[in-house]
């Protein structure tokens, strides 16, 4: 099983046992903090069973049909991830300002303070597997799923914090405004993962730092006089680069061939967990203007 689909199976196993506390204290305790974190779990528990999908189905081969795999379902799942978090931060924001309007007073704050202090220390250590994970393997979806969780770090101890003053004080309003602030700060964090993943769906170009690398290979193999038409994009765990090489007109053909194969294995050399799918043109000359008339390479 690879590291990317045991990161979905913790996620989607502490989602549900987060949803099933919060969901019984949240309600007994009439705290909008805890109910709102409740329904972030919810929708947590979800999307990570989507992500495990996801993640299966993007690491699957490619075939006759999908000649290029199916990794774009990563950006699909950033995208509907995203889609709920601002869905869910609506509904935060909602219930906080409607509680804040009636008046309406918390109870069982020592079992909702108890299981938000829980949920605080299970979220921190799912958050750091998380983020080890993406970083091994660079998937969008582990991505979207640290960045999710991370939120809710942020949210649970803002609510710990909250409900610490209100058993202090008897400021039961800040409970309330501190919600409206989470929400917030949520949906400006899944603003920017529905924006990851609407780009992944319309093949937006690696990242500056690893397209530059690729140019740099390049410039740097003794016998390229030139290069044009590149162009790069990921789905999933697949990098594809296309570029047209200028070498000299009479090369022989295996020359030209090992020169290709050379430049092709330096840039797979880039990031070694990703699979590099290379289409690599050979030109004997720079036909760039001609195939921008066409608007092809």
């Amino acid at each position: 099983m690879s590291l990317a689909k045991i990161a979905t199976i913790a996620s989607s196993s502490v989602a549900f046992l987060l949803a099933v506390a919060k969901v019984i204290v949240g309600v007994l305790s009439g705290s909008v903090a805890v109910v709102a974190s409740a329904v972030d779990s919810i929708l947590d528990m979800f999307v990570s069973i989507f992500n495990m999908v996801a993640v299966r189905v993007s690491e699957s081969r490619a075939d006759n049909m999908f000649n290029y795999g199916k990794g774009k379902i990563e950006g699909i799942a950033a995208l509907f991830e995203g889609l709920l978090i601002i869905a869910s931060s609506v509904f935060i924001l909602y219930t906080a300002i409607d509680r804040l309007i009636h008046h309406k007073e918390i109870t069982q704050l020592d079992l909702a303070f108890y299981v938000m202090v829980f949920s605080l220390v299970v979220t921190f250590f799912l958050v750091m597997f998380l983020q080890y994970v993406a970083k091994k393997t660079d998937s969008l979806v582990i991505k979207s799923d640290a960045l999710h969780y991370k939120t809710d770090l942020i949210s649970n101890g803002a609510i710990v914090v909250v409900l610490l003053i209100v058993k202090l004080s008897g400021y039961y309003q800040i409970d309330f405004i501190v919600s409206i602030l989470i929400a917030i700060y949520i949906f400006k964090e899944a603003s920017t993962l529905v924006k990851e993943g609407f780009l992944n769906l319309l093949d937006v170009s690696l990242d500056f730092q690893t397209v530059e690398k690729i140019k740099d290979i390049i410039k740097k193999e003794p016998l390229v006089l030139d290069f044009h038409c590149l162009r790069t994009r990921r789905a999933g765990h697949r990098n594809f680069v296309d570029v047209h090489l200028v070498l000299t007109p009479d090369m022989k053909l295996k020359l030209a061939h090992s020169i290709i194969e050379n430049v092709a294995n330096k840039i797979r050399q880039l990031d070694s967990n990703k699979v590099w799918v290379i289409n690599i043109h050979a030109d004997p000359y720079d036909d760039s203007r001609e195939n921008k008339l066409q608007e092809e390479c």
